[in-house]
């Protein structure tokens, strides 16, 4: 049993324990209770819950959700289209963000995927100083798909 300022009173019987909160106007909260005897304290509920929940509110604000961002390209993507995606991956990239290249094959283009894998290689030695391949490139039913993260 401890009280509300952190000292101990010492092992009792709960009903005991339950008279002395009743008087102080505060509730009995069992802190431990697989410990032998089970921990309780005397304390304002309503506080406690609201400090948990600050508590909770800061740890989450502080935390930074990594997005995977998705940039899609075609295998006859011009060069100065490439370098404008390539750029903005770049952009991802520094800003900590995942990145997911798509390269996206239409019709009878998949029979050619060759294309689509060159540009693929090229985009990973381009983006090799920024970022590393964590989902090496596959294709998965019209797209060939590539994760890049950033480096640390």
């Amino acid at each position: 049993m401890i009280d509300d300022n952190g000292t101990q009173l010492g092992v009792m019987p709960p009903m005991d324990a339950l008279k002395i909160a009743r008087q102080q106007n505060l509730d009995l909260v069992e802190i431990s209770p697989t410990a032998a005897p089970p921990v309780c304290k005397i304390m304002d509920y309503g506080k406690y819950v609201y400090q948990q929940s600050k508590r909770a509110h800061e740890a989450r604000k502080n935390q930074r959700t990594i997005v995977v961002k998705v940039v899609k390209f075609r295998p006859v993507t011009d060069e100065h289209d490439y370098e404008f995606k390539k750029n903005h991956i770049l952009q991802f990239l520094k800003e900590g963000d995942k990145v997911k290249a798509v390269i996206h094959f239409k019709g009878r283009e998949i029979s050619h995927s060759e294309i689509g894998r060159k540009m693929m290689q090229r985009l990973i030695e381009d983006l090799s100083e920024a970022g590393t391949v964590e989902y090496h490139p596959r294709i998965e039913g019209s797209d060939l798909n590539a994760i890049f993260a950033p480096k640390k």
